[in-house]
């Protein structure tokens, strides 16, 4: 890992109450401000599906019912129907959010929907190629980003529902995507195929870092709801330990990840979708005992810091890339919903860990 620049939070606390704060804060800017992407997609699509993730994680520690409300309300003017393509991983996303909503309500109408989706999948399972520039791959998890779109969603519907099925479709297309798109050598995924054979500038192989932040924040949601028997989770546990401790390794000395992991020189703008998301994995690592806490937590501390950097006075979360497959340069005041969904996943889990931590350390006079 790149070293540790002067003044870096590697070794100062984490404060809960400023962490309650800036979640706050960044939550309230986005609910009352449109995103970019709004004038591109509807609403329930990936961009705020995304955003939703987050919301629900930062509800779940607010003292404040009304961002709790605003999913519901949400769930209703959907009619808590996915989005509307049958098999595009990006059209599940949402369904995380109601599948949560409905295991605290239990209000069929919350399950129904989705559970009529996947339903139909599995009767009807699609067999397309992977390959990526051929037409019909974007029914299957062609792409590394559908990782964390539609597996999680299938892992809740199996906690919703109790039935295995639903297990039994995700785990066995998971594993036909990392067999397509994971470099064993690397241990990073591509993003799609058309990147197998590109290279960055310095000759690198082409590694996007939201794209596997998606896949790692994508794993972590699935072990929340794999159950502790499931012959595939120690398999998933590996592979999150394995990608973990590579992107742990590409860290900046600023504490966040470059749009290009192998290539950061060519990417010098600060880029906080990726970073919030391997913050969040990091600090979910560590929280479930997946991750070493003595390796990873100067890092979560590090990342954790940069991120809240980005932040400005007023809520808004800077430094995020642009919808789009690849790294690029982008504005450094460009904000998006997913990026603040990350930013807000990422916040919920470093507060559990500074929770834990303030339970483990003794008190002293000194501690800030």
């Amino acid at each position: 890992m790149a070293g540790e620049p002067p003044g870096s939070s590697a070794t100062s606390n984490l404060e809960q109450a400023a962490i309650r704060d800036v979640l706050k804060r960044v939550a309230d800017w986005q609910l009352v401000n449109p995103s970019s992407s709004s004038n591109r997609y509807t609403e329930d699509c990936w961009t705020w599906a995304a955003f939703y993730t987050g919301l629900m994680a930062w509800s779940r520690m607010a003292d404040d019912p009304r961002y709790h409300n605003a999913m519901l309300q949400m769930g209703k003017r959907f009619n808590w129907q996915p989005a509307r393509r049958i098999y595009h991983a990006d059209d599940h996303c949402v369904s995380q959010t109601y599948l949560e909503l409905y295991l605290q309500h239990r209000d069929p109408a919350m399950l129904q929907p989705t559970k009529a989706r996947f339903d139909y999948i599995l009767e009807h399972p699609n067999t397309n190629s992977l390959q990526f520039d051929i037409r019909g791959a974007l029914d299957r998890w062609s792409w590394c980003d559908s990782l964390f779109m539609s597996p999680p969603a299938l892992a809740r519907l199996f906690t919703a529902t109790g039935d295995r099925r639903y297990l039994d479709y995700m785990t066995r297309e998971w594993w036909i995507t990392t067999d397509y798109l994971y470099d064993r050598e690397e241990r990073l995924y591509f993003r799609d195929s058309t990147f197998f054979s590109r290279r960055e500038a310095n000759g690198r192989k082409i590694f996007w870092s939201r794209g596997n932040g998606w896949v790692l924040a994508g794993i972590a949601r699935v072990l929340e709801h794999l159950p502790a028997d499931h012959p595939d989770r120690p398999r998933f546990n590996t592979l999150f330990r394995e990608i973990a401790g590579k992107v742990l390794a590409c860290q900046q000395p600023d504490g966040l990840w470059r749009a290009s992991l192998l290539d950061p020189q060519s990417y010098p703008m600060k880029e906080t979708s990726g970073s919030g998301f391997f913050v969040y994995s990091f600090a979910w690592g560590v929280n479930h005992g997946l991750l070493d806490r003595t390796e990873f937590e100067p890092g979560i501390r590090r990342g954790w810091h940069a991120l809240v950097e980005c932040v400005q006075p007023d809520g808004k979360l800077t430094h995020v890339q642009p919808v789009g497959a690849n790294p690029k340069e982008f504005e450094a005041s460009s904000s998006d919903v997913f990026g603040v969904g990350a930013f807000l996943l990422a916040g919920s889990e470093v507060h559990a860990l500074a929770v834990s931590l303030s339970k483990a350390e003794p008190q002293t006079s000194e501690k800030q």
